[in-house]
C-alpha cells in the first residue's frame, strides 16, 4: 500500500506540464512513468525536465502498459471519453480534468462507463483540495447542520419573531476576475473544442464549489452572457438556496482571481483568493485564517499573509516583472488551489485510505449546471434542470 503509484498522464499541454506532470514527479505517492503527446517538444519537457520514465504518441500504448497502474487525463475535453473508455476495459484508476466532455452525451457515456466499471475515479474539480477551500467548506456545512447561537447578536423581534419561510436557508456568491490575456488565443478560436466557451470549461470549476457548498439539489438556471467576457448566472436549488456566479475576462491577474461568500443561518464563511477565510457569526471559530502560497519569491514582504499579504507579494513580483523584462516574474506566491493535495488525495482513494475526491456523479451535476446556463443565456430564459 505504500509502493508509489505509476501514473500516466496523456495530454501535456499548459496545464498538465505546470501542474499535473511536476506534481506527480514530485509527490512521493506516484511515479511519472509515462508522458502520452502528439507534441515531440512536449515530450521531450516531459522526459528531460520533469524525468518521465516513457513517451509516447500513443494513449492505448500507454493505457496498455502493464507497469502503468492509473491514468492521468489532460487532453482537451473532445478526446477523453475513448481514453476513459479504454482504461476502464483493463481497470485502471482514472484522473480526469474538467469539464468531463463537449456534450451532454459525452459526459453521460462517461458516467455509464465508470459506474458500470467501478474503477476509482476523480475530476479535476481540484478546488475542492485547496486547504482553504476544505476548511472554509467544512466550517460553513458544519455552521449550516449545527447553529449556534452568536451571544451579541441583535435580535430586535426576540421570541416574537415571525418564523419565515427560507429563514436560515444558506446562499453563496462567486466573482472572478479573470485576465483573457492570458489565455490561449488559438485554443479559444477552435469552434470544434471550444463550441461552448467558458461556460463550460471555465464555469464548471465555480457550478461545482455552488452544488459543494449548497449541498442540495440545482432545480433551475437562469443566465446571462456577453461573448467570452462577461456571465452572469443564478441557480436556485431545491430548498430555496440561491447561488450566484459573476465572471469577468476583462480583470487582472495584478488583484485575487475568486471570492467566494457563503451565507446561511445567521453567519458568513468567505474564502478569498484561497488565500484567507473570514467568517462571522460564528461561536468558537477564528474570523480570520491565513493559508501558505505556493512558489513565493518574495518571503519578506507581505509577512502577515492572508490578502494583503499576497497584494504586496504581487506589486514586488510585477515591479520586478517590468524591471526586468519578463511578464512570467509578475506570477509569485500563487494561492493553493488544490492541483497537487487532489493527485495525493485520489491516490489514497485508489488504496481506500480515503474518501472520493471528486466522483463522476459531483461532476456530471456540475456540468449539467453549466449546460443549464449556457442554454439559459442563448435562449433568454430561465431553464429548469430537467431540461438537461
Amino acid at each position: 500500500m505504500s509502493t508509489p503509484i505509476n501514473f500516466a498522464v496523456i495530454g501535456c499541454g499548459m496545464l498538465a506540464r505546470a501542474q499535473h506532470i511536476p506534481n506527480i514527479a514530485r509527490s512521493p505517492k506516484t511515479v511519472l512513468h509515462t508522458c502520452c503527446d502528439l507534441s515531440d517538444e512536449a515530450l521531450a519537457e516531459c522526459r528531460d525536465k520533469h524525468g518521465a520514465l516513457h513517451i509516447t504518441k500513443d494513449f492505448r500504448a500507454a493505457v496498455n502498459d502493464p507497469e502503468v497502474q492509473a491514468i492521468c487525463i489532460a487532453t482537451h475535453q473532445t478526446l477523453r471519453l475513448p481514453i476513459i473508455r479504454a482504461a476502464a476495459e483493463v481497470h485502471k484508476p482514472v484522473y480526469c480534468e474538467k469539464p468531463l466532455g463537449n456534450s451532454l452525451e459525452d459526459i453521460y457515456e462517461i458516467g455509464r462507463v465508470v459506474k458500470a466499471s467501478g474503477i476509482p475515479f476523480c475530476v479535476g474539480h481540484n478546488r475542492r483540495s485547496s486547504p482553504a477551500m476544505i476548511e472554509g467548506h467544512d466550517i460553513f456545512r458544519s455552521h449550516m447542520k449545527n447553529p449556534k447561537p452568536c451571544p451579541w447578536r441583535f435580535d430586535r423581534g426576540g421570541a416574537e419573531r415571525p418564523r419565515l419561510e427560507g429563514d436560515g436557508v444558506p446562499g453563496i456568491s462567486v466573482r472572478i476576475n479573470d485576465d483573457w490575456y492570458s489565455w490561449k488565443v488559438l485554443f479559444m478560436q477552435d469552434k470544434a473544442i471550444m463550441e461552448q466557451g467558458p461556460m463550460l470549461w471555465e464555469m464548471t470549476h465555480f457550478t461545482d464549489m455552488c452544488n459543494w457548498f449548497i449541498d442540495n439539489e440545482p432545480v433551475e438556471v437562469a443566465a446571462i452572457e456577453h461573448g467570452y467576457f462577461h456571465s452572469g448566472v443564478v441557480i436556485r436549488y431545491k430548498a430555496g438556496e440561491i447561488a450566484t456566479i459573476f465572471m469577468c475576462a476583462n480583470g487582472t491577474f495584478g488583484y485575487p482571481k475568486e471570492l467566494y461568500e457563503a451565507f446561511g443561518n445567521g453567519a458568513a464563511v468567505v474564502v478569498d483568493h484561497m488565500a484567507e477565510v473570514r467568517t462571522a457569526g460564528i461561536e468558537g471559530v477564528p474570523a480570520r485564517i491565513t493559508y501558505p502560497f505556493l512558489h513565493d519569491r518574495h518571503p519578506n514582504v507581505g509577512k502577515e499573509m492572508g490578502i494583503s499579504g499576497w497584494l504586496a507579494k504581487k506589486r514586488a513580483a510585477c515591479e520586478e516583472a517590468a524591471a526586468k523584462g519578463d511578464t512570467l516574474l509578475s506570477f509569485t506566491a500563487e494561492p493553493d488551489k488544490g492541483h497537487a493535495h487532489a493527485i495525493n488525495r485520489f491516490v489514497d482513494q485508489i488504496r481506500g485510505e480515503g474518501p472520493v475526491v471528486c466522483g463522476v456523479e459531483e461532476s456530471i451535476q456540475a456540468t449539467r449546471v453549466a449546460f443549464a446556463a449556457i442554454k439559459a443565456a442563448r435562449a433568454h430564459r430561465t431553464v429548469k434542470m430537467e431540461e438537461v
